[in-house]
């Protein structure tokens, strides 16, 4: 389901009412489904990389990006110099939000704790952060270009202590790969990049084509092919997450500026024509003024095509009687993007559960953290994932691992309970590996 309380919805959202001021115009069509004909297509495209090797990665990458170079990896000297194809600006703005992201990232990573501790006499047992060795990460270059997807993905994964990414990129101007696109990628930390783009991208990097290490995991945001073709590897590999459109909600009271509200409402709708977005107010004035200003500032908007469509379809308006029942709403819509706009910002925080990154008052929004400069990852669940996970992080590239080392003064302790549960279960040789260590110990 996107962004949209259904009459089981309001009928479980017991604390208290919910009026509706704007409902998507395709509600009945709300659901995520998989397009059989893109699911049919990724996994000809899938069968044949894998049968053909990069003789197919060849032809789909001439097929459908226009590539027409011969060599399939960007060397680094071209990588440190794409940065002078680009303005000066974009290119110090590129740095800041690369390095703000590292140092989120490195504030995470320096909490997640290796240790060791006795359990019981003689039994010791710990757990240990280790990386994943390789990772394949996908960075999007459409027809709007986000810059910062490096930032989240390659340099996250640098910092977490993955010792081989390998990154591909669409060339998506004239069939070479957006200069923007790879500088982002070379102060993220990258140095294997590739310019390709789709399915034959995530087939090449997850079978090894690249640099003769298949991806363990794979990592990146991309249309519906590059989704299907995640989901269609996923179990091969690793995923981040399978995305959905982009998707915002934002929670308001009475001292909420309606004009700051539609603002942002809009500033995710233009991700694309099913992006969802969501106000749910306590202000039934507030939420009758951001309809009109939301009509305002689409009048004005070079994307007003794109971000229309999406309000027109897929946006909503509820107003609630209570904050209480405005929490109701938003843990069950569980967005991608939360922000927060009202009084008493702790009591908020405390409140809600179900939201991929919350963005707390008026001087937060989500554009920052889209563009990498608040430095929290903008790879985040979407269609209701936020009720079970978050999004990437430093951590999605450790495996957490365990281990016990053990004495001989330690056997009792396992070894009796384990007989006797082994027994119960009727599962001999589990009894047995217990009880040969026991008699061991017995015949001494």
């Amino acid at each position: 389901m996107r962004m949209q309380l259904t009459s089981d919805d309001k009928k479980r959202i017991r604390s208290g009412s919910v009026t509706v001021v704007k409902e998507p115009v395709n509600a009945d069509q709300l659901d995520e489904l998989r397009d059989p004909a893109v699911a049919a297509k990724v996994s000809e495209m899938l069968s044949s990389i894998e049968r053909d090797g990069m003789d197919a990665v060849l032809r789909y990458a001439r097929e459908l990006d226009n590539y027409t170079g011969h060599g399939l990896e960007i060397p680094e000297a071209e990588l440190e110099k794409s940065g002078e194809r680009i303005p000066a600006a974009v290119r110090e703005a590129l740095e800041t939000g690369a390095d703000r992201t590292r140092r989120f990232a490195a504030m995470q990573r320096a909490r997640l704790q290796d240790f060791e501790e006795e359990i019981v006499p003689g039994l010791v047992c710990g757990q240990r952060f280790v990386p994943v060795q390789n990772v394949g990460a996908y960075l999007p270059a459409g027809r709007f270009p986000l810059l910062a997807s490096a930032f989240m993905t390659v340099g996250v994964a640098d910092v977490a202590g993955v010792p081989n990414i390998v990154s591909c990129t669409p060339p998506s101007l004239d069939g070479e790969p957006h200069p923007a696109v790879l500088y982002a990628a070379w102060v993220s930390g990258a140095r294997k990049v590739h310019p390709l783009g789709g399915v034959q991208a995530l087939a090449a990097m997850a079978f090894g084509l690249l640099d003769s290490e298949p991806a363990d995991m794979i990592v990146g945001a991309g249309n519906a092919f590059v989704a299907e073709a995640k989901r269609q590897l996923y179990g091969r590999v690793g995923i981040d997450v399978l995305a959905g459109p982009s998707e915002v909600a934002v929670l308001a009271d009475d001292t909420a500026d309606a004009e700051m509200v539609a603002a942002d409402l809009l500033g995710q709708a233009e991700h694309g024509p099913t992006s969802p977005a969501n106000l749910t107010t306590t202000s039934e004035r507030l939420a009758r003024e951001v309809l009109t200003e939301v009509d305002r500032q689409l009048a004005r908007l070079s994307t007003r095509d794109i971000a229309g469509a999406a309000w027109r379809d897929y946006g909503s308006i509820y107003v609630t009687d209570s904050r209480e029942t405005a929490v109701e709403v938003m843990d069950t819509l569980a967005p991608e993007h939360l922000e927060v706009l009202a009084d008493d910002l702790d009591w908020w925080l405390g409140a809600l559960h179900n939201y991929g990154s919350l963005f707390l008052g008026p001087w937060s929004t989500v554009a920052y953290a889209d563009k990498g400069m608040s430095g929290t990852n903008h790879v985040l669940p979407t269609v209701r994932g936020a009720r079970y996970t978050g999004g990437l992080s430093v951590a999605a590239f450790l495996k957490q691992l365990t281990y016990q080392r053990a004495t001989q003064d330690a056997t009792e302790a396992q070894a009796v309970p384990t007989v006797t549960v082994s027994d119960f279960e009727r599962l001999d040789a589990h009894r047995d590996t217990a009880q040969l260590r026991l008699d061991r110990i017995a015949s001494r």
